[in-house]
């Protein structure tokens, strides 16, 4: 026993040797994967232990035997799996191969026959990175797949949480945990993560944008514009169905209601889109009229507020999202809408969706619709002795519809009848403090009359920091719709009594004297 002891080398003398072994000796094994299906050097690892790392290998470390050189620290987790590479940084035209970075994930390994067992008992720590995989192939075990877990879920000592560890121990499974390398690339990040890689550090990324049918629309802000191509391309890569990403040029102030836009990503020539809103198509070309998917609610909201039967006079009618709807419901509709090309898509989309027997399209000024048809119906409509139907006037035109009030002023000739009169929606747009409170003024002055206790104002969005989309409702007053009834009579002298005034073929009472004498 005592020789036996003597010829024992010590433990120190065991590293010495296996340390002066040459490094090819030592076993290596490859797992990961990556995009171009090349595989790396990679380890399963026992995450208690430490890595050794050797000029072209990774050594193995296995409970009871290890391979170490002391000098090489312990690779760790990476928590980040949502950055792209650094080097993509200021990136102006886009380099899908630059983004990819290679990450260390954690993971168990597991038989095929159990994971259907093990992925809801394990969910909490299980990987929740959208576009990753949870269950990976072994290379080595066909039998064996490895369940990739959450970096964030796994202890500072590398082990999962004492209930984790019994699940998995019931299964015979050994809950010690392996480092998974992975290959990220562009496909698997979302538009912010890229944009906020790309874009300089501190800067607002934009995400936003209104899709309108095949085309996405985005309104860049200034230190945005020297990466607008990117942006659009990134945001067009990342949304199925899109063809064009356009940015708008210029705000839209002109009687037309359209805007000036350059193409960043896609098609440049096909700009006839089409759009389902709450079960109606729409067709027209984006680059020559206006529509805004954001105001999709608002339409419903108006048209909820009619019955079948009801007037609906749209001034500024576009293509028509007030005004099909509100036919289809069994309104009766005068749309209108100065732009040409609005004015054909509007009669285009009625006949596509049937209602074109039941609404009448003008192409002309907001002002000129409401002095004409709309004076001549509205004469018509409350000179009768009974009408159960409503009268309702949509002005969506939120730049310069309050100046297109005053025309109701003293519109209609007669007198009120018993009937109720039209409700006017007015659209307009506030940077006051008190939205509310600033359109009803701007209204009021307009109609030259109070409207305190019978309007409502209603917030539509808010359209840009401290500017926002109101609307507001009311009953034109007969005041305002009506003439003066003194302005009927005596229209030569008005300051005249009316008994005074002298009929097409009577003479002066003075005349009349003198003759009698």
């Amino acid at each position: 026993m005592e020789a036996a002891a003597e010829i024992q080398p010590d433990g120190p003398a065991i590293f010495r040797r296996l340390n002066s072994l040459p490094a090819s000796l030592l076993k290596v094994k490859y797992f990961g994967t990556t995009a171009s299906n090349t595989s790396f050097p990679a380890v399963w690892t026992f995450c208690g232990q430490p890595l050794n790392r050797l000029p072209g290998h990774l050594a193995v470390a296995r409970r009871n035997s290890l391979c170490t050189m002391p000098e090489v620290p312990e690779q760790k987790f990476d928590l980040d799996l949502h950055s792209p590479h650094p080097r993509v940084r200021g990136m102006t035209t886009l380099d899908r191969a630059a983004f990819k970075r290679n990450v260390v994930i954690p993971a168990v390994k597991v038989n095929k026959d159990l994971l259907s067992k093990l992925e809801k008992p394990l969910k909490r720590v299980l990987l929740k990175r959208p576009g990753l995989k949870r269950v990976v192939e072994d290379p080595e075990d066909e039998s064996r797949k490895f369940l990739l877990l959450d970096p964030h879920a796994i202890s500072d000592s590398c082990s999962l949480g004492e209930s984790e560890q019994q699940i998995l121990k019931s299964f015979n499974i050994s809950p010690e945990i392996v480092k998974y390398n992975q290959e990220l690339t562009y496909d698997h990040f979302k538009v912010d993560e890229i944009l906020q890689a790309v874009l300089p550090e501190g800067q607002e990324v934009t995400t936003a944008f209104s899709r309108v049918g095949h085309i996405i629309h985005l309104n860049l802000r200034d230190h945005q514009l020297p990466y607008k191509h990117i942006i659009g391309q990134v945001i067009l890569d990342k949304n199925p169905g899109i063809t064009c990403a356009v940015n708008k040029t210029n705000t839209i102030d002109n009687a037309y209601r359209n805007f000036q836009m350059e193409v960043l990503a896609g098609e440049e020539a096909n700009m006839i889109t089409k759009v389902k809103e709450h079960h109606i198509m729409y067709e027209f070309d984006f680059s020559k009229v206006y529509w805004n998917p954001r105001l999709c609610t608002e339409h419903m909201r108006i048209v909820g507020l009619l019955k079948p039967g009801d007037l609906l006079f749209d001034v500024f009618a576009g293509v028509g999202p007030f005004a099909i709807p509100a036919a289809k419901k069994g309104c009766i509709v005068f749309a209108n809408d100065l732009n040409p090309d609005s004015y054909k898509w509007l009669q285009h989309n009625c006949k596509l969706n049937k209602v074109d027997r039941k609404v009448k399209v003008f192409n002309m000024d907001g002002r000129q619709f409401l002095e004409e048809p709309v004076k001549e119906e509205l004469t018509r409509q409350l000179s009768l002795k009974e009408r159960n139907s409503c009268l309702h006037i949509v002005m969506n035109l939120p730049a310069m519809a309050v100046e297109f009030l005053d025309v109701f002023r003293h519109l209609l000739d007669g007198e009120p009848g018993s009937t109720s009169l039209p409700t006017v929606h007015c659209y307009c747009f506030s940077k006051h403090d008190n939205p509310a409170q600033d359109v009803q003024e701007r209204v009021e002055a307009c109609l030259g009359i109070s409207l305190e206790g019978l309007c409502s104002v209603e917030l539509v969005r808010n359209v840009a920091p401290n500017k926002d989309m109101m609307c507001i409702s009311f009953s034109l007053p007969s005041k305002v719709l009506y003439k003066p009834h003194s302005s009927l009579k005596g229209a030569d002298n008005p300051q005249e009594p009316a008994s005074k005034r002298l009929r097409p073929n009577e003479e002066p009472l003075e005349k009349k004297n003198n003759l009698m004498l």
